[in-house]
């Protein structure tokens, strides 16, 4: 079995996160994702403060085992929620889009294991100096924001560069990947794409099955005039967003803003996913089939172990 200084600290079986996915990571993807042995997060991305307190009762009601809260700073509510994790005994946050040192002694001394999501060595190292538990080293395989860096060449330059542990997130949807990233140094996995299609997400069917149905070659980054990147299925929507994002004469920017707007919500809950953004990773056309939670860890768990130790049938 697989076991290292993550699944120990945070008292789960697997050292597998699920990613904090807006309008995607409810209650019920992460309680299901936490009783099936991993930990499962908690959007928070599109809640106030109450909206998020209510979510976490639910989970509570849902599971007895941890899980976390993924905070995205950019979010207009994010001094709310930052207070609500601590008020509701939360143990673990995940961050993202943007520095959460702000909040990381308020945190910290509420005893919440803090795992900042990053995509370059020196927003690790700023956070490690704050007192983080541990980093997610993000490649830009991933679905949703993006960074430059892909996991490969990221996850081993962070594990360098930092004392903390590290978890490797992007392009990881069966066992080969895991074991591949405890091979460049990591110490868990964070896995989002895989888990939309997962029995306890409530995202529409819709989304799903444009999952189901991805081929290796469908998603595509857009938004990187803007600053802030993001990887989705091609779609009607991302063909009208590209061509106004290269057409500067008659797209400025708060047009481009303004059209990206809802689009997620769009997709994600009403299941629109020609005008809606479809967010997932190039590993969409690695997954094949929905799956409870439990059967998707299990299966890659299982898969990682055989494939590691196989490896030394390459040494001599």
């Amino acid at each position: 079995m697989i076991d290292t200084v993550i699944n120990k600290e945070l008292g789960i079986q697997y050292p597998i996160f699920q990613g904090g996915m807006a309008w995607v990571a409810d209650a019920s993807l992460a309680s299901g994702v936490s009783n099936a042995g991993g930990l499962g997060i908690i959007a928070a991305m599109n809640s106030n403060g109450e909206q998020l307190r209510a979510e976490i009762k639910k989970c509570k009601e849902m599971t007895d085992k941890p899980f976390g809260v993924n905070i995205m700073m950019m979010s207009p509510f994010v001094d709310e929620v930052a207070k609500v994790v601590v008020e509701e005994g939360v143990k673990v946050v995940t961050t993202g889009a943007g520095t959460p040192t702000k909040y990381m002694p308020m945190w910290t001394e509420a005893g919440i294991k803090v795992i900042p999501v990053v995509a370059s060595v020196a927003l690790a190292r700023m956070v490690e100096k704050r007192g983080a538990f541990a980093v997610i080293a993000e490649g830009g395989e991933s679905g949703g924001h993006v960074g430059d860096l892909t996991t490969m060449a990221l996850v081993p330059q962070v594990v360098d560069a930092v004392n903390i542990p590290v978890i490797a997130a992007g392009g990881i949807a069966d066992g080969r990947q895991i074991a591949a990233a405890f091979m460049l140094g990591a110490k868990g996995v964070q896995v989002g794409t895989r888990f939309l299609v997962c029995d306890e997400c409530t995202i529409a069917h819709e989304y799903k099955e444009k999952v189901l149905k991805a081929k290796d070659i469908d998603t595509v980054v857009t938004g990187k005039r803007l600053g802030h990147p993001v990887r989705s299925i091609r779609n009607s929507f991302t063909k009208e967003y590209q061509a106004c994002e290269y057409d500067r004469t008659n797209c400025d920017d708060e047009k481009l803003e303004s059209m990206g707007t809802g689009k997620l919500r769009l997709a994600a809950r009403e299941g629109d996913v020609k005008n809606g953004t479809v967010l997932a990773g190039q590993v969409a056309a690695m997954v094949k089939k929905e799956q409870p939670a439990k059967e998707i860890i299990e299966e890659m768990f299982a898969q990682a172990e055989e494939t590691l130790k196989g490896a030394t049938q390459w040494v001599k």
